[in-house]
């Protein structure tokens, strides 16, 4: 993985951290996916649409989202 270039905190909207879901290999991907249906995983999402991504990022912050917060375009369909 590449280093993550420095920038102004201020640019992060006043995000406290920034988390990695990108750190396993492709071996630990497949190692997951072949576990994963008899664990079972079970995933919460909330999706909000693009236009919406203000409120979406005021939810965040204020601890109003329980699991991931998803933007998507207003014309793609629901998770």
């Amino acid at each position: 993985m590449s280093d993550i270039p420095a920038f102004p905190y201020c640019l992060l909207w006043e995000e406290r951290e920034i988390k990695s879901v990108a750190n396993l290999t492709r071996r630990d991907g497949e190692a997951f996916f072949a576990i994963a249906p008899r664990i079972p995983v079970k995933t919460e999402v909330q999706c909000f649409d693009l236009r919406d991504a203000n409120a979406a990022m005021t939810r965040l912050r204020t601890g109003q989202i329980r699991g991931a917060a998803v933007l998507q375009p207003v014309t793609s369909k629901r998770f």
